[in-house]
Order: structure tokens, then sequence, then C-alpha cells
């Protein structure tokens, strides 16, 4: 039976809803809503003030389909540019100072939230004693269009601008802003490489299956794809395209001459991504990553089938040959480079195979890191599964990951050793 909390912060108090022995907050403003003028500009600090019912879930940013729902499954959950989000999960607010993971969601930056089912942060925050918060930040054009002479990276920004209301407010809401875990799959978790390239919020950090800065686009190549979306959206300037309807955005990224544009590169990224601008994020983005790599102790996993879950890949030599060259292979030089630095690191590979199709792919540890088999139940990844495997999986992932976050490390040796997770 649910019963509402409330929880004190300095803008005002936030009312939420316990159940099962954790205390949800959802929907809580971290920054303005990014629209009309701050459309694609850096996020403003939230303006909320007195009382705000944190008791529903949020809206996602606006978003295409997942080229990855064919693995995945899908998701319905509403949708607003409104969306600049945190959800937190805590035994409860109430001044213990508890360690914090901060989630920050894959889906190559075009896809995805923090407000998903997916990603509820209930059973981590009771069985580790943490608070779990998980972070929404703006996709694709919204979050990563880049025209030469304006403000770069908005969805990055996003980002750190959520990490600091954690810092500035997870001490009213039983976690320590001294213990922060910063958790990211995929997209989240290259976008926690750049940020360690950066001026980096947190010294820990779990990187699942991280491209690790493959992903990354040059200001040349970003404004090439820019110029022809704002065209197909018929916008010719950025401030034209601040009074489009989203919906006009977002199919812009569908118009034949921007696929043609991203065909064009020959890169097979992602339509938007960071882009190396040289102020956010910098020109030359390799020696900043070696950095980076001694910046934070690390908990470095992926999947041995990476690639299966995207079209026109499975679990044959090529495709897995292809998913180590992309996310295995980086993953083990980052997790080199970080002890190389001095600091600790931890390998971990998902062979977890449900079934022949899609093997152990991208995103296939999703659901035993939050437990959250229940919300899968429709992925196509999943077919098969015998229920006591998922949950003794579950149980050994969130073992491990829960023993990281609180300051320690899992229950294997250091890397270059890797644990295979199945």
């Amino acid at each position: 039976m649910s019963e509402r909390v409330k929880a004190a912060l300095r803008a005002g108090t936030l009312t939420g809803v316990r159940d099962g022995g954790v205390c949800r907050y959802s929907a809580i403003p971290y920054a303005q809503a990014p629209m009309g003028s701050l459309r694609f500009a850096p996020p403003e600090p939230a303006a909320w003030r007195g009382e705000l019912d944190a008791t529903r879930p949020g809206p996602v940013a606006p978003q295409l389909p997942s080229r990855l729902r064919g693995a995945m499954g899908d998701f319905s959950a509403d949708q607003s540019e409104d969306c600049l989000h945190l959800t937190v999960w805590t035994p409860a607010a109430d001044g213990k100072q508890r360690p914090v993971v901060v989630w920050l969601h894959g889906g190559a930056w075009q896809s995805g939230g923090g407000a998903l089912d997916w990603y509820d942060g209930a059973r981590l925050a009771q069985c580790g004693d943490i608070v779990v918060v998980a972070v929404n930040y703006r996709l694709a054009a919204l979050g990563w269009l880049y025209v030469p002479g304006q403000a770069a990276n908005a969805g990055l920004l996003d980002q750190e601008a959520a990490i600091d209301w954690v810092l500035d407010n997870i001490q009213d809401l039983g976690g320590d802003p001294e213990r922060i875990t910063v958790m990211g799959q995929s997209a989240g978790a290259s976008s926690i490489c750049a940020m360690l390239a950066r001026k980096p919020r947190f010294s820990r950090a779990i990187l699942q299956s991280a491209a690790l800065g493959r992903g990354f686009r040059t200001a040349q190549q970003a404004d090439t794809l820019g110029q022809a979306f704002l065209q197909a959206a018929g916008a010719d300037s950025l401030q034209a395209a601040r009074r489009l309807p989203v919906t006009a955005l977002l199919a812009a990224q569908q118009a034949p001459e921007v696929m043609q544009a991203l065909r064009a590169e020959g890169s097979s990224r992602s339509l938007f991504a960071p882009v190396l601008d040289g102020q956010v994020l910098p020109n030359d983005i390799a020696p900043a990553m070696l950095k980076a790599a001694g910046r934070a102790d690390v908990l470095v996993c992926y999947t041995r089938d990476e690639m299966a879950a995207f079209p026109d890949h499975g679990t044959g030599a090529a495709s897995q040959e292809m998913g180590d060259s992309v996310f295995g292979a980086p993953s083990r030089l980052w997790a080199r480079q970080a002890i190389a630095q001095g600091r600790d690191a931890w390998l971990a590979r998902f062979d977890v195979t449900p079934t022949d199709r899609f093997g152990a792919c991208h995103c296939i540890e999703l659901p035993f890191v939050f437990d959250t088999l229940q919300a899968f139940a429709g992925a196509p990844m999943l077919a098969g599964l015998p229920p006591a495997q998922g949950e003794q999986l579950a149980r050994q992932t969130q073992r491990a990951w829960i023993s990281f976050i609180r300051g320690d490390g899992p229950d294997w040796p250091a890397a270059p050793h890797m644990q295979i997770l199945a």
C-alpha cells in the first residue's frame, strides 16, 4: 500500500510516494523548460518554489521510436520539451548520508528517458540502501544540433546541470553529495566520458557498453548535417527553428536529404551526437579522453554480442568482431588506462543468451542492473529466459554494482581480469 511522503528542499517541499520501503520523487525539475527562446540553449537553473507534486512520472524528451525496439521492445510514455526532470528513489529523506548513483540512459542520443519503467531504481535503492537518481536530458536536434557560433552540446550540459542539482540537493533526500557514482549505458556512458574530459563533478563511474568517443563528431561534420536538417525542417536559422512545432523537428530527422547527408558522412554514427566544437568539447578529443580515464574509478562492462541488437546484425563472427571493436576493445583500453593512472578498474562482460537471434546483445544487461525484468517482459531479447536464471543474474549483478556504488568493488579481481556474467 503506497503512502504520500514529503521532503523539504531549499526550493520548497516535494510530495512523493512511499511504496515497499522506498520513497519515489518523480518529475523534479533540475532546469527550466527548454522551450521558446530556451530551445537549443544551454539549460537554465530550475525556478520552482514552494510545493511540488512529485507523485507522478513526468514526460520524456520528444523522440522518434528507437531503432533497437526490435530487441528491447517498445515503451509508451508522454513526451514534452518540458522534460528536464529527475526521478529520485531513496529509502528515506531522513538526513542519513547514503551513497548516490546517478543514471544516464542510452539511446544513441536520439531516444529513451530516465523516467521509463525500464530504469525504475526502487530495487537498487532498497537492496543497497542507496539513493538512485535517473535523468532526462534533451535528445536529437533539441539537445545536439550544431550551428556555428551558437552554444553546442546542450544535452551534455543538461546532464551536467542534473549532476549539479544532485550535488546541491541530494543531502535533503537521504544522500551524500560526497559519494556520487555516475552510471550510464551506451550514449549515457559515452556522455560520462565526455564529462570526465571536461570538469569532472564525480570520481566514480559505471560505464556500460560505451563506445568511448567513437560517436563524437567534428564541428565541420556536425555543421554539414545541421544545415541539411534545418533546410529539411524549413528553417533558415536557429531562431526560425525555435518557432517550429516540435513535430516538424522530429519529421525533419527522417527527411530524405538528411538521411542522404548522414550516409555521405560514411561514419555509421547517430544523426545527432556530441560535437567537438572547441568550447564545450575540445577539437582533439583523444588526449582529453586519455586524461579523463585517470579521473575516476570505474566499473566497465559490455556484452558479448553487442551488435545483435542493431538492424542488419546478428551473433555471427563478423558482427561479434565489429561489436568488440566498437565496444569491447575500447572498454578494456579504458580500464587499462585508468589503472595506469592510479585508478581502480573492474571489467565484466554479459554473456547471458536467452535467444539465438539476439544472443548477449546491446542492452541485455539493463533488466539485471535494475532488476526490472517485469518491465522488460515484452523484450524480444529476453524471450524464453528461465525466471530462476533471470532472478539469479539480477541478484549477482546488483550485488556487484551496489558494492562499487558504496565505494568498494565487485567480488572479482580488478582489471585486466574479465568477469563473465551469465
